[in-house]
């Protein structure tokens, strides 16, 4: 019996300084976005300038600790994750565009909690896989003027539900990003992109749109996909 306790003691333990060690992380990237991020646009060039507070996230990125069964962290973790690599290829390589760089997305290997991951790799193996939860595409920001904005603050386990939720009705709610002329809708190619995201329910493209809407959308509506604007998300 006091070997089971002191077992169940010490995985106690564990699950503490991780939560904790993340916890801090979350902190200092909320800091970060304040600083940086203003109208969903990155200031890369105040970034490159003093990459210092960049660096330092990445490193807590590389050793941190997360756990599928707490849900809410490993789904935070992982937004975060995505979000501020992207932020730092952009910086490293000063690019106009994150297609300028050959394998941004599904070559370039990321060290991220002791694995080695591409920005694909976080996206549909950590999260979309897992989850099957459409709202990540309005929060995972792929550095280009097409993402949805980014927000200047961190996604964190305690307010993740909320956030997703709202990135999700402002969005949906944005004529840059919802554009209706008459009976005409035209959407972002992220909807043709992962169309089985927003159809997995059995419901259309239109009706996932309609669930966040304030405004309905015109009847018998017609759906159309605007070419997705790829040059880089700078304020």
């Amino acid at each position: 019996m006091k070997k089971i306790l002191n077992i169940l003691f010490f995985i106690s333990l564990t699950i503490s300084a991780t939560s904790k060690g993340n916890d801090n992380f979350y902190n200092e990237a909320n800091m970060f976005l304040h600083t940086h991020v203003k109208n969903g646009l990155v200031d890369y060039e105040s970034i490159s300038k003093e990459p210092s507070q960049l660096n330092k996230l990445i490193g807590m990125i590389e050793v941190a600790q997360v756990e599928q069964s707490n849900s809410l962290d490993y789904q935070a973790f992982y937004i975060n994750a995505y979000n501020l690599y992207v932020i730092k290829g952009i910086v490293d390589d000063k690019l106009s565009s994150p297609l300028d760089k050959k394998g941004f997305f599904d070559s370039i290997k990321h060290k991220v909690a002791g694995e080695s991951l591409t920005l694909n790799d976080i996206e549909n193996k950590k999260l979309r896989a897992v989850f099957h939860d459409a709202r990540f595409h309005f929060v995972l920001v792929c550095g280009a003027l097409g993402c949805p904005p980014l927000i200047n603050q961190s996604y964190r386990p305690a307010t993740l539900e909320k956030q997703l939720e709202e990135q999700t009705i402002n969005a949906l709610n944005d004529d840059h990003f919802i554009q209706i002329k008459k009976n005409r809708v035209a959407v972002s190619q992220i909807f043709e992109w992962y169309q089985e995201d927003f159809t997995a329910s059995g419901k259309s493209i239109l009706e996932f749109i309609s669930k966040y809407r304030k405004q309905a959308l015109p009847e018998n509506a017609k759906l159309s996909f605007y070419t997705y604007n790829w040059k880089v998300n700078k304020q």
